[in-house]
């Protein structure tokens, strides 16, 4: 009789449990199911074990696996027995398994639903978060497989293991007998173990970037021995910026025979030369690759054996070069993280990071920018030197700089992570021409831009294809809605890189404005009517503009921009000057007037101002010179998060301080001073430009007010989520259909009416003789409408008669609408109750693979589709959001008493769309609501029409344990 463990797997190869992940240090590993052809790599794990890790494991002396145990620990049947290993360069360096266990302890199979889990961490890898990342994938595989609960038994002296149990955040029961503490916790994920993995999550994805930015020596891989070429371009771009740590060259025809070249160590422009990574015998943190690709696998495997913590790929022939670069790619990404490697590119531009402890500039920019406080990301290579071009003209300095290519593996998400707790970094660009993992994008910016300014410009927008380089996830949803979901998650948006740079140089230099009011004033008055015009156009509340007249003098700036900062009626000011000659015959000095503004600015730093010049050579770069006259100009502590002059003080939000830094020793040395872009006054050559940027800030800061009070998620007696879960998964079973299906009438209004949504019933009038009947059912006066496709919710084709008081109206009705539109049977008619008068509207909710759940509302009728007037927000929606919805679309005056109509009840609209958001996020099988029309009155609203789409579950990759995008 055949054993358990002597039992072929019962289920296939569980290739979807296989993961790359990145741990605690930066580094990555792989985490995949342990299978029989594993024996070896098990027995060579254990030996470098040590003695002491062993005892906890087992609980006594185990030096070595018997041929029994090593049997055990490879053969698994993926359902009561499972292990998983993490490897690094294809070994193993952790294990984790679990054996289904009954009330007694015993080996168990379902309907059982413990069991009993164990980890073994190779010392030399103990301390870099594998246990508690194994944690994680063992307990989704687990709850996959019907286990709801893991029991782990500890020896006391074990405490790392223990902590790894207690700090996961799951609620468990603790106790002690024996010499053993034995550990219960329930699986289901709780709001504590979320927050602990999304902590994990971004220590771990900013740790990793940090790595890339901040390495203590560089290989460039692909240096040629005469000037010219991408690799030597780079070597001179480092060299010339300063590196502060080591430099390497490095060519396998470096000490050719008959080149005249010397062997390794050999220098090139001063930089020790090698042939290959192998042959530098200090360690080695970045490899810069400029290769062919055909040669870049064969550099890969060096940097990997070598112990290379990250790789910059500029070689190009990947995604974008077709299929078989697609291929390439993603075996690179495959090779790379198989050695606990992370790559930026490939077909990258490469990385700055201007802080005087690294001055790194490993990309193809022949010069490291100036020092400022602004990161910047971008996919593109050529809008990447048109952002470094365009802040450099206009005096903006730069933390950090990812151009990151295909984007194949380090992504804007793990930039956003690194970015959240970067002391040198206060605003944050982005140019995007595809987004992974929106879901996770949205969740990252949320909580990012509640503690530092995201601008985001999105490329391909309208085109609808990704650049052939990139791999991501497709979305169903238009590009509008894409924008409106980043602006609820606190993203600036705007549509071009220019308005990126002016916005983000108002964010940078500048205070957020408390409000909307803008005091305008300057030396021309045509320029100040212009501006006054752009803020109406905008959205701000503009000031009448005062105008100094063309005889104003630097003084008289200074005067008028002080008044102007010190009146309690002003957010923010915008100072338009145009050259003048004064009475002495003196002509404009821009150096003289932006001494005179930022003196001005000085006496009030809690406003922002903005400069519009027009044919004012110089002022521009005299705005932006570095000052540190203003009051608030404190040199922060070294290590220190910089203080955020857009926090609570300015805004109002009373928001909590961001975390502290997890800094290296090397970071917190450093004494060098900050850079001063806070102090700088940012100055734009059109009106236009400076009020679209000070609109932005002025939404933003709104944002920021809101977000430190988000609201809550209501809970509501009446709805009945277990009756529910089991009526879908009825509907599920009976349907069959694995790509789901829209429910019949009588169904969704049943699943809706769980949620304390009712559905006014309409019943079907094949014929006249049947209106007739279904009306004395419901009781007059009825409505009769069709429900064909192509009539179906457009009242203005004429397909709808209401207020039919009587059977002689109705059938009359009745044989009006068979005479204008065709045969009943086409038509498809109803009858339904008469409802209280009032505005139209549409509750929708969708959800989408990529952006996940999404809810929509908008006012019913051609006129509000033709126009996209539609509003969106992420589920699950609060109550404060909810409210916002309603008033943010641009037909919102309709519900509330637009020219002298009566308000209608939004109170109950919110409610509504609260109860929707509610059952999309409780129930991940609901894919698809729609409820329309829903007539909102005086009180209460009514809904006439719903329909509900049912399918299996999607994935849910923001809920799960922490991984990479696969490839």
């Amino acid at each position: 009789m055949q054993t358990a463990s002597d039992r072929q797997d019962r289920h296939d190869y569980p290739a979807h449990w296989e993961a790359d992940v990145v741990l605690r240090d930066g580094g990555t590993a792989r985490i995949r199911p342990i299978t029989a052809e594993d024996a070896d790599r098990l027995v060579s794990f254990y030996e470098q074990v040590s003695d002491e890790s062993k005892y906890y494991r087992f609980f006594a002396p185990y030096p070595r696996l018997s041929a029994k145990d090593v049997h055990r620990f490879t053969h698994h049947d993926q359902v009561d027995r499972v292990g998983l290993a993490a490897t690094v360069g294809g070994e193993f360096i952790a294990t984790v398994r679990f054996d289904r266990i009954d009330e007694r302890g015993m080996a168990a199979s379902a309907p059982a639903d413990e069991a009993e889990v164990a980890f073994l961490v190779q010392d030399a890898h103990q301390g870099r978060g594998v246990a508690s990342t194994l944690l994680e994938h063992i307990a989704a595989v687990a709850r996959e497989r019907g286990i709801r609960r893991f029991a782990a038994e500890v020896l006391p002296a074990n405490t790392k293991m223990i902590k790894v149990f207690t700090d996961a955040g799951y609620q468990q029961k603790r106790s002690f007998e024996d010499g053993v503490v034995r550990l219960e916790f329930d699986l289901e994920p709780t709001d504590r173990s979320l927050a602990v993995q999304r902590a994990r999550e971004q220590r771990a994805e900013g740790r990793s970037v940090q790595r890339l930015l901040t390495p203590g020596s560089v290989a460039v891989i692909g240096v040629g021995r005469v000037p010219g070429g991408v690799g030597r371009s780079v070597l001179s771009n480092l060299r010339e910026s300063g590196f502060t740590g080591r430099l390497y060259a490095v060519n396998s025809a470096f000490g050719e025979e008959g080149d005249g070249e010397e062997g390794d160590g050999a220098g090139i422009d001063g930089v020790p030369a090698h042939r290959c990574v192998a042959a530098i015998e200090e360690p080695v943190d970045l490899a810069v690759i400029a290769v062919p690709a055909d040669r870049v696998p064969q550099v890969v495997a060096e940097c990997g054996e070598r112990g290379v913590q990250g790789l910059v790929v500029l070689s190009a022939g990947y995604g974008e070069s077709g299929p078989k670069g697609r291929e390439r790619q993603r075996e690179l990404v495959r090779q790379a993280r198989s050695y606990g490697m992370r790559i930026i590119g490939p077909n990258a531009f490469g990385v700055i990071n201007t802080s005087p402890r690294t001055r790194l500039n490993a990309s193809l920019a022949p010069q490291l920018p100036a020092r400022g406080r602004i990161g910047l990301f971008t996919q593109s290579g050529a809008i990447g030197i048109a952002l470094l071009s365009g802040l450099h003209r206009r005096g903006a300095g730069l933390s950090t700089f990812v151009g990151s290519g295909n984007r194949a593996d380090v992504s804007g998400n793990d930039l956003l992570q690194y970015w959240y707790e970067d002391p040198d970094t206060d605003v944050t660009l982005m140019y995007l021409e595809t987004i992974g993992n929106p879901r996770k994008f949205t969740r990252l910016a949320r909580r990012s831009a509640t503690a530092k300014p995201l601008v985001v410009v999105q490329g391909a927008r309208h085109s609808g294809i990704a650049p052939t380089g990139h791999a991501v996830q497709a979305t169903r949803l238009p590009h509008a809605t894409v924008s409106a979901l980043l602006r609820q998650a606190g993203v600036v948006r705007v549509d071009t890189v220019t308005e990126m740079v002016d916005a983000g140089l108002l964010l940078a230099g500048q205070p957020l404005p408390s409000g909307p009011r803008v005091g305008i004033l300057g030396n021309s008055e045509s320029l100040g009517l212009l501006t006054y015009d752009a803020c109406m156009a905008d959205g701000l509340r503009p000031l009448p503009p005062r105008d100094l007249t063309t005889g104003a003098v630097p003084a008289d700036f200074r005067a008028a921009l002080a008044e102007a900062l010190s009146d309690d009626g002003c957010d923010a000011v915008i100072v338009n000057a145009i050259p003048w000659v004064g009475e002495d015959g003196a002509t404009t000095d821009p150096e003289t007037l932006a001494t005179e503004l930022r003196a001005a600015a000085a006496g009030c730093p809690a406003k922002p101002v903005a400069v519009v010049h027009v044919e004012l050579g110089g002022l521009a770069e005299a705005l932006a010179a570095a000052t540190s006259t203003r009051p608030d100009a404190v040199t922060p502590v070294p290590g220190a998060v910089a203080p955020d002059t857009r926090g609570a003080a300015d805004t109002g939000t009373g928001a909590e301080p961001r975390p502290s830094v997890e800094t290296t020793a090397e970071a917190t040395a450093d004494p060098a001073p900050q850079p001063t872009d806070q102090y700088r006054i940012p100055a734009y050559p059109a009106a236009e430009r400076a009020v679209r940027a000070l609109s932005e800030a002025v939404k933003y800061a709104q944002w920021r007010r809101e977000a430190a009070e988000p609201g809550r998620v209501p809970e509501y007696d009446d709805i009945d989520e277990s009756g529910t879960a089991g009526r879908i998964a009825e509907l599920l079973a009976k349907d069959g259909d694995p790509r789901g299906a829209t429910l019949a009438a009588d169904d969704a209004h049943e699943l809706l009416r769980h949620y304390g949504i009712r559905v006014r019933r309409a019943l079907p009038a094949p014929d006249a003789d049947a209106a007739a009947q279904a009306a004395r059912v419901i009781g007059y006066p009825v409505a009769l409408k069709t429900t064909a496709p192509h009539l179906r919710h457009r009242a203005d084709l004429g397909g709808v008669r209401l207020d039919l008081t009587d059977e002689g109206q109705l059938r009359r009705a009745y044989q009006e609408l068979t005479e204008l539109f065709g045969k009943p049977a086409e038509l498809r008619p109803v009858v339904q109750g008469m409802v209280p008068r009032g505005v139209d509207t549409v509750v929708r909710a969708v959800i989408d693979p990529a952006a996940g759940a999404v809810l929509s509302f908008g006012l019913a009728g051609a006129a509000s589709e033709l126009l996209g007037d539609t509003a969106h927000r992420l589920v699950p929606v609060t109550d404060r959001e909810a409210a916002s919805l309603v008033r943010s679309i641009r037909t919102a005056p309709l519900l509330f008493g637009w020219r002298g109509s009566a308000p209608v009840d939004t109170p109950a609209l919110e409610e509504l769309l609260q109860r929707v958001s509610r059952l999309v996020d409780d129930h991940p099988e609901v894919v698809g609501v729609s409820l329309e029309p829903v007539v909102v009155a005086q009180r209460g609203l009514s809904v006439l029409g719903a329909s509900v789409r049912l399918a299996p579950p999607p994935a849910r990759d923001d809920l799960g344990p922490r991984t990479l995008p696969g490839y």
